[in-house]
Parts: structure tokens; sequence; C-alpha cells
């Protein structure tokens, strides 16, 4: 059957598409909706038939977890055992936000929630739509990014439509994500806490509420159960090739499309070629062709990215999925700097470039 969407605002939230997700969910229905970081798909996280549905839908590994939101620090005692004071202090910081915590599950969670293992991620999000939708729903949502797996993950109800139309029952339209890229992810239930997947929230921030963190981001390629999502090797990519480059971006570029290849290029700064090259790359955000100043008959589209990692994360997953629309065969992107507040962006292009 065709995906229904329903269009829901944050300044007046539509009752009647929340009873309609709340009908959805109660037969074991999959639900997309948005949050501060990007679409979700949600179930009901206690029914096992419901779960499979997501991993049938996305095509999901088993081994690899979901994460359970809840619509209050009150609704983890639902799904986890303990309350570390490590998480009670993120908790206090951090929520509602785009950071997960992983914990010891409770027996009523489905192994499938938690790929088989004995630990479950949760958090509270800080989208309007999203907190709605799990206070009228009552139910725990496990949701994972709502796409196709391993593709990039969408921003926007069209994305999740494109993706998944007839595989899930209903969309709540809910606009664009403000955040773009996925929660931070933190195992609390070691000592040092674990980092398991950069996010929005950065270690910095992290470390100044708990103190310092063991920092073992890893791409992994396993059928052993995976302690949280987004760690697997390939992931968050679009249908073109995704290639990282540095100094030799120019070079790189101009040799694809001197193969005959239709090259998007993901800049973090203006081309610097000359004026009339300039001129003709857009703000932020914006895909333009890309013709003066290089090879002549050059097919190219340029997108121009802050050089700021926040309003980076922001624009990488709507930039992406703008390049794979205006059917490009190759996209190249500048590697981030190497610091810190980059760690988040730089994991997502490491993984969305492997093959």
């Amino acid at each position: 059957m065709p995906t229904e969407v329903m269009r829901v605002s944050a300044d007046d939230l539509n009752q009647a598409a929340f009873q309609r997700a709340k009908a959805v969910l109660a037969v074991d229905g999959l639900v997309a909706f948005p949050t501060e970081t990007v679409y979700g798909l949600g179930a009901n996280a206690f029914s096992a038939a419901a779960v499979a549905r997501i991993f049938t839908a996305k095509g999901r590994p088993a081994n690899n977890p979901l994460i359970v939101h809840v619509a209050d620090v009150a609704g983890v005692e639902r799904v986890a055992t303990e309350w570390p004071a490590n998480a009670a202090r993120l908790a206090e910081r951090f929520w509602p936000g785009p950071l997960t915590l992983v914990l010891p599950k409770r027996a009523e969670v489905p192994d499938a929630v938690t790929g088989g293992g004995p630990t479950v991620a949760v958090r509270v999000p800080a989208h309007p739509v999203a907190l709605a939708l799990l206070r009228t729903s009552g139910l725990p949502l496990a949701a994972p990014s709502a796409n196709r797996s391993s593709q990039v993950s969408p921003t926007q109800a069209a994305h999740v439509l494109r993706s998944l139309e007839g595989r899930i029952d209903l969309i709540l339209d809910g606009g664009p994500t403000s955040g773009g890229i996925e929660s931070t992810i933190i195992d609390v239930t070691t000592e040092p806490p674990r980092l398991l997947r950069p996010g929005l929230i950065t270690t910095a921030q992290v470390e100044a509420v708990i103190g310092s963190l063991e920092r073992p981001v890893t791409m992994v390629k396993t059928s052993a159960p995976l302690p949280a999502p987004g760690m697997l090797e390939r992931h968050y990519a679009p249908r073109a090739p995704l290639e990282c480059v540095s100094e030799a971006g120019m070079s790189r570029a101009a040799e694809l499309c001197g193969s005959g290849l239709r090259v998007g290029w993901v800049k973090l700064a203006p081309i610097s070629v000359n004026q009339e090259t300039q001129d003709q790359v857009g703000r932020p955000n914006q895909i333009t062709p890309l013709v003066a100043g290089l090879d002549a008959g050059l097919n190219m589209l340029v997108v121009e990215m802050p050089l700021d990692p926040t309003a980076y994360s922001a624009q990488i997953y709507a930039t992406l999925h703008e390049l794979d629309d205006a059917g490009v065969d190759r996209i190249l992107v500048d590697w981030p700097p190497e610091t810190d507040d980059w760690l988040a962006v730089r994991d997502r292009l490491r993984r969305a470039a492997t093959q």
C-alpha cells in the first residue's frame, strides 16, 4: 500500500495526525517522524513483530541495534535496569537532545532491538513532533534513521518517502530537521564511559560533565552484536560513489570530468580559480554548475559548505541527497579539519566513502 504522509507543524501540532500515528503503532505499524537530528522510523519497542518490520523495511543487518526513544527520563525505567550516576548527570545536562546513552536492558525489550546484545541505547529527543508522538502513543519507540540501510540519512520527509515508499505506513512531515546528523552515543555501563559514535554533542561537551571518555570509535564489519548503531564500516552513503579529497581536489575533479563523469564537489571554501569562477559558486547549500575557469566542457556541480562544523552538519546530508538527485556519477568531498569539533563529520564522511 502507498505510504501515507501527514503534515504537522511544531507551532500548531495536528492532533489528528498523532492520533493516526498512535493507531498505526498500536497494530505494529511503522511511523517516520522528525527529530532534531534526522528523521526516525518508529515502532513499538516492546513488540518484536513491529521491530522486525523496521529491519525488513530498511534491509538492516540484524546485529545492528536500534535506539529507543522515550518522552522523558522517567521513561528510561521501562527499558533499562540501571541508571548510573554518569547517565543522570548527562541526562540533566543534555536531555531532551541529541545524546544517546547505552544502558543495561530490561528483559521486556526484545533482543531484536539490541541486536542480540545485553544493552539498550536510549535517548529523549528534543523535537516537539517527536515528543508529541511519544506522549500520544504512550510507547517507547525503537527508531533508527528512516532510510534504507547504509544510505544517506533523511533530513526531510521527501527523503523518507523516496527511500521507503510502500515499505512503511505513515510519515509525519514536520519539515526539515535542524541538526542534520545523528546523536552522540555514550556507553555509561563502563568506567570510564565510552564514546561509541560521535555526534552533534561534542566529546568536549560530554567530558566537561563526566570527565574523560574512552574513545574506541571504530569501523567494523562483523556479524557479532554491535554495542551501538552507526558503527558499521559502510554507512551514510549516497548512491554515487563518494571520495574524500584534500589539496588535490581540483586536479582530481578535473581528472574525473575528463574521463566523462559528471562530478559533484562539496567544497569547504570558495574555489580559487578566478573571479569569474568564484561568481558562479552558489551560496551555501546551493548546487550551481561550475564550468568557467576549468577545462572546456567540464561537467561539474559544486556546493560551497560552511567552515563551521555545526552549520556543516546541518547541511551535509541534504547536500548529498541533492547531488544524487542531480544525477552525478561521483561525489568529491573536501576532508574537514583534524580537530575534535569536526570528529562527527569526519566519521560520517569516512563511512560514506567506504566501498
